[in-house]
């Protein structure tokens, strides 16, 4: 009979990793992967009402033991949305720290008697429970999927009235959290050398280390090359919800009128957020979650990134790297990533300046293969799993 000899380490995850849908499952899941060569994972893992239970999803012999912790239900009409942000706003405590705070028993239940070499907290909103992991783990890191801070202040510009307010105070709250707790752990990581850059100026003290974003390797799909253009990505985030905005109003009239059998097709999680930017169009196509986000994505002729507001790096540029697509964004979409404009990637900020460059890719077949076998090489260098896990010294 062997005998495990593999040192312990913990994860804890507001997100369930598997399946493998959006930024955030992606980025865990890559960590929880590299963990796994090295030690025995243990994971605590939250789930939403509603939701698939969590421990059947993750791969055979990925973790030795899940917790799985049960969040409470929480209203879903637009009313009890309303009054439930105006409570955090009044009492200055932002939406997610306030969904994933309170649950301080049944982690120290979970962990009671047990020893870790190293411990994983995903999110800053769950930094607080430093407190619970610290007493089990010999190190700690956060890992920083945004600066959140950063993320609500540059909403807070391109919202408006209250909501812009609710992102201004927001910010602030995100701001003192992050300074707080970012230097009490042994590392922090941040998905791109410029979020690495704002956590330590927020905390001078943190130690930051860079690990990418990040997506298994793949092979190259077929393309499709539909007469159609793609954004992906949950579309209940705010910054994904106010990218679908500005390009429903200020972007496709101009593109639907250059290029009359052109679709708009959405593909992502939660479709209903950006209903009110999408319904009323024939040639908008809502295509909700998919199996496969990167086969997807292979059908269009290119993807569309028009977000004015976010912090970390974009897994929606990497996944259309990895369909081989090319790529026209905002440079906030593609800010972090080591992409240079007209060699991995078009960069537009204005309306027009967007049309045009999404136009520019549609009217030349040698340029949209150019610009997405350079995005697609620079993905197998530097942002599969495998690369990125290169980066960590764990």
């Amino acid at each position: 009979m062997q005998i495990e000899t593999r040192p312990s380490a913990l994860l804890l995850a507001p997100e369930t990793p598997y399946p493998l849908a959006g930024g955030g499952a992606l980025r865990t899941a890559s960590l929880l992967h590299h963990l796994s060569r090295t030690y025995q994972v243990d994971l605590i893992v939250f789930r939403q009402p509603g939701a698939a239970d969590p421990a059947p999803q993750l791969p055979a012999g990925l973790v030795r033991h899940v917790w799985v912790i049960r969040l409470p239900q929480n209203g879903r009409s637009l009313l009890a949305r309303v009054l439930r942000n105006a409570g955090r706003v009044t009492r200055g405590v932002p939406p997610l720290v306030d969904r994933f705070s309170g649950f301080e028993r049944p982690i120290e239940e979970a962990l009671q008697g047990r020893q870790y070499e190293i411990g994983i907290i995903e999110h800053s909103w769950c930094a607080p429970y430093w407190e619970q992991v610290s007493k089990v783990c010999a190190r700690t890191i956060l890992d920083l999927h945004n600066v959140e801070s950063t993320l609500h202040a540059r909403s807070a510009h391109v919202e408006r009235l209250g909501t812009a307010f609710a992102h201004r105070v927001f910010g602030h709250a995100s701001l003192e959290l992050e300074r707080d707790w970012l230097p009490r752990f042994w590392q922090v990581l941040a998905p791109s050398e410029h979020d690495a850059e704002l956590a330590r100026a927020i905390a001078p003290g943190a130690r930051v280390a860079v690990y990418p974003n990040a997506i298994p390797a793949t092979p190259l799909p077929p393309p499709g090359n539909e007469d159609v253009i793609v954004f992906s990505g949950n579309m209940e985030y705010h910054p994904n919800r106010s990218a679908v905005r500005f390009f429903r109003r200020e972007v496709w009239p101009l593109l639907r009128e250059r290029w009359p059998g052109l679709i708009w097709r959405l593909v992502g999680k939660n479709p209903q957020a950006v209903r009110q930017f999408t319904s009323g169009d024939s040639r908008i196509e809502v295509q909700g979650q998919v199996d496969d986000a990167v086969r997807e994505l292979a059908r269009a002729r290119l993807a569309v990134v028009p977000l004015l507001a976010g912090s970390g790096t974009r897994l929606k540029v990497l996944e259309a790297w990895a369909a081989g697509l090319p790529v026209v964004s905002t440079t906030m979409g593609a800010e972090g990533l080591p992409a240079r404009d007209g060699e991995h990637i078009l960069l537009a900020d204005s309306a027009s300046a967007f049309a045009a460059a999404v136009s520019r890719l549609l009217a030349c077949t040698d340029l949209r293969t150019k610009l997405g076998m350079a995005g697609r090489l620079l993905l197998e260098k530097e942002f599969t799993w495998e690369a990125a896990s290169r980066k960590l010294n764990f």
